[in-house]
């Protein structure tokens, strides 16, 4: 299951999935945005797939943004589509039943802050860099970076890091609450396969319920979201799953979750 510009490999319920343009530092084309959005929907419906992993080839750059080479031709109707694209991806991600941890290996700019901000956990090396530099190319973030950073960090750090174009480093992107975790590029492959495999052995369902009523709660008020919540719950004590999970506890053994 991979692309022209897209490597993934699938290991113990864990998919790793790789922007391998390197010579480009990763940055996404609608050729690159395509193919992932193929690959991911591909995951979204494997059973044998938990949990997924993001990053980018090479020790420069997550995704250094979207491709200027092919934008820069773009009139106003290209660039809305090519913004449509790119938002169709970022919800998709959001709205994947499987968490998507994102290991930041180097620049995550533009695009790729915003391919970051579409998954559920940011790890970052040390080295990481994230921005927003479209105003110093004369647009915005197109892929829904001023929606999904204001809600994360609050509209007063958002418009400060989007109106400079600026690039923060990773401790500072942390200190924010933008990257979950910061550490050595070595150390990044394995913190976020270690976080996989945490979140692999639980019940996929659960899991997943929980993804969908975090991210869906969010637009709602809080009785709403309460609501919500409390219908998600309800639900999952007609599955197996639920059954396993508080059999396994009571009986003092380990719970074997088949994600149903």
């Amino acid at each position: 299951m991979e692309g022209k510009n897209i490597l993934c490999d699938i290991n113990e319920g864990i998919a790793t999935v790789t922007v391998n343009r390197p010579e480009s530092l990763n940055a996404l084309n609608s050729e690159v945005l395509n193919e992932l959005e193929c690959i991911l929907y591909g995951l979204e419906q494997d059973n044998s797939v938990q949990v997924v992993i993001l990053t980018g080839a090479g020790e420069k750059a997550f995704v250094a943004g979207a491709d200027i080479k092919e934008m820069v031709a773009m009139n106003s109707y290209q660039g809305h589509q090519f913004a449509i694209q790119g938002q169709r991806l970022m919800l998709f991600m959001e709205k994947m039943s499987k968490p998507v941890i994102a290991a930041v290996n180097g620049y995550a700019l533009g695009g790729g802050l915003e391919l970051a901000l579409a998954c559920d956990v940011i790890y970052a090396s040390d080295n990481a860099r994230f921005g927003f530099p479209e105003v110093t190319l004369g647009i915005i973030p197109g892929f829904g970076g001023t929606q999904n950073l204001a809600r994360l960090i609050g509209p007063a750090k958002a418009k400060e890091l989007v109106f400079s174009g600026r690039m923060i480093p990773a401790a500072k992107a942390h200190a924010w609450g933008i990257a979950n975790e910061v550490c050595t590029q070595a150390e990044l492959a394995a913190k976020a396969l270690a976080l996989a495999r945490e979140i692999a052995k639980n019940g996929r369902l659960g899991v997943g319920y929980a993804k969908n009523a975090i991210v869906n709660g969010l637009n709602m008020t809080k009785e709403d979201g309460f609501r919500y919540e409390s219908s998600l719950f309800g639900v999952l004590f007609a599955t197996e799953d639920q059954k396993e999970g508080m059999g396994a506890f009571v009986e003092k053994r380990k719970a074997e979750f088949k994600g149903k």
